[in-house]
C-alpha cells in the first residue's frame, strides 16, 4: 500500500472520528465525564490530546459533472448539499463526513506540475455503513447504479463496491453482528 493510500485512509478515519481519544467509557449520570476537566481524579494536562498541525476536513473526489454527482450522492446515498459556489465544485455531507466534488474546472482538479491529470476512479474509497446490505444493494441495482463486485463476506462484516457516475468507488459496509 502506498504512502498516499495510507494517508488517505488515515484522513478518512479522522474525519469519521475513529481515534483513540474518541472511545468513551460509560459514566454515571450527573457525574463528571471521565477525563473531563471537572473530573477531580484526572489531571486535564495529562489527558489533553496533543494539538495537531493537521485536521481532517474532507475527502475530495474528482468528477466530470458536478450536478450529476450531486444528484447521485443526494438521491441514492443520503448526502446533503452543503455548498455549491460554482458549477466547478460542490461540498456535500453525510453525518460527520464531508465530500468535495471537484469538477474539471475546479482548482482542486488542475494538472500536477509533471503533467499528470487528476482523474476519477482508482481503488481508495469512501465507506458508508448500512444496516441491511442486501436490501441496500437491491435498491441501488433497481436504480441502475453501477456495481464493481458482488457482496463479499469477511470476519468484520459484509461489503460491496459501487461506483458514482464518474467511476469513483464507494464501499457499502455492514458490520458483523456483535456477540
Amino acid at each position: 500500500m502506498s504512502a498516499h493510500s495510507i494517508l488517505g485512509l488515515v484522513l478518512i478515519a479522522l474525519a469519521l472520528g475513529f481515534t483513540s481519544q474518541s472511545r468513551s467509557k460509560p459514566f454515571r449520570a450527573g457525574a463528571p465525564a471521565p477525563g473531563s476537566s471537572s473530573d477531580p481524579q484526572v489531571d486535564p494536562e495529562a489527558t489533553a490530546a496533543p494539538k495537531s498541525n493537521f485536521r481532517a476536513m474532507a475527502v475530495r473526489y474528482q468528477v466530470k459533472d458536478v450536478d450529476r454527482s450531486i444528484a447521485f450522492y443526494t438521491e441514492h446515498l443520503g448526502f446533503k448539499l452543503e455548498q455549491k459556489p460554482a458549477p466547478a465544485f460542490a461540498s456535500i455531507s453525510n453525518g460527520p463526513v464531508t465530500l468535495w466534488l471537484s469538477g474539471p474546472k475546479s482548482s482542486g482538479s488542475r494538472p500536477m506540475p509533471d503533467g499528470r491529470l487528476q482523474e476519477p476512479g482508482g481503488w481508495n474509497r469512501l465507506v458508508l455503513e448500512v444496516d441491511d446490505l442486501s436490501a441496500r444493494a437491491a435498491t441501488l441495482k433497481e436504480a441502475g447504479v453501477a456495481f464493481r463486485n458482488e457482496i463479499e463476506t469477511g470476519p468484520g462484516g459484509k461489503q460491496i463496491q459501487i461506483e458514482d457516475p464518474d467511476g469513483n468507488p464507494i464501499e457499502l459496509f455492514q458490520p458483523a453482528a456483535q456477540r
